[in-house]
């Protein structure tokens, strides 16, 4: 039965010959394992639920992308979702999930509506939280802090000379690691002395429309008070600036510093 189980979740531990054979049997059989009886002898499914903001950030595409041949390995499959950085959004998901009994949860960040916590842990299921750092975490947490690497990125434009910084995202509030970024980002640049951080906002859905737009808003005004690098939430909204600067006629980097998180242009 051991054989039989492994052999059908592809799991290690059966030689390649006996899979075939059993896989062969299963064929003939028309036999389809049942996670949920399985789950049921168990305690737990073979599903790990992975939550992210969105689809389009390349950041969180190589996490899952890492992440599958792991999974895969191991005989667990994986049931993705967006939060789309709603915590009621991404807490409703989590509940549905937790019906399935999952053998264990991903989560993007550390800020989750106040009862995810609580109806994780009473399930016991193993959880990791990514893409941020905490001194509290529902379970295991492997991240980054994004207020350092704010200031970092801060520290780097300085050193090559950029004195007047500008910042563009999206709507307040709506990423909390995003903010922490221009926290820290704005704290090195103030602790420098060189005034406030410019920052320019879009709503718009279309990414590389919302850079050109903010950056607009960023390079409107006097030559001599306008932002000489900016800071973007992104790399779509980064390179929707970097068209703007070309439109203006600034060269990038010469006239115009751009940075999004730890790339540069």
């Amino acid at each position: 039965m051991i054989t039989v189980s492994r052999a059908l979740r592809g799991v290690d531990g059966v030689s390649e010959a006996k899979r075939a054979q059993i896989l062969k049997i299963a064929r003939r059989l028309n036999y389809m394992p049942n996670s949920s009886a399985r789950s049921l002898v168990t305690m737990n499914s073979d599903l790990i639920g992975i939550s992210v903001p969105n689809l389009f950030n390349n950041v969180f595409a190589e996490i899952m992308a890492s992440m599958r041949g792991t999974f895969d390995s191991a005989g667990f499959s994986s049931v993705v979702d967006t939060s789309e950085y709603d915590v009621n959004i991404e807490f409703a998901w989590a509940e549905r999930l937790l019906t399935w009994r999952p053998a264990g949860m991903i989560l993007t960040g550390t800020h989750h509506h106040p009862a995810l916590r609580d109806a994780l842990r009473r399930a016991g299921v193993p959880t990791l939280q990514i893409w941020d750092v905490t001194d509290d975490p529902i379970d295991v947490c492997v991240g980054i802090d994004h207020h350092a690497a704010g200031q970092e990125v801060a520290q780097y434009c300085r050193d090559l000379g950029y004195a007047r910084p500008g910042f563009v995202g999206t709507a307040e509030g709506r990423d909390t690691r995003a903010e922490a970024r221009l926290s820290g980002f704005a704290a090195r640049y103030a602790a420098a002395g060189r005034g406030e951080v410019r920052i320019a906002r879009s709503g718009d859905r279309n990414p590389f429309v919302a850079g050109q737009n903010a950056t607009r808003d960023i390079l409107n005004g006097p030559a001599h008070s306008r932002a000489d690098v900016i800071f973007y939430l992104n790399d779509h909204l980064a390179f929707g600036g970097l068209t703007a600067c070309q439109t203006a006629g600034l060269s990038v980097p010469d006239e115009i510093g751009i940075v999004a998180s730890t790339r540069w242009i």
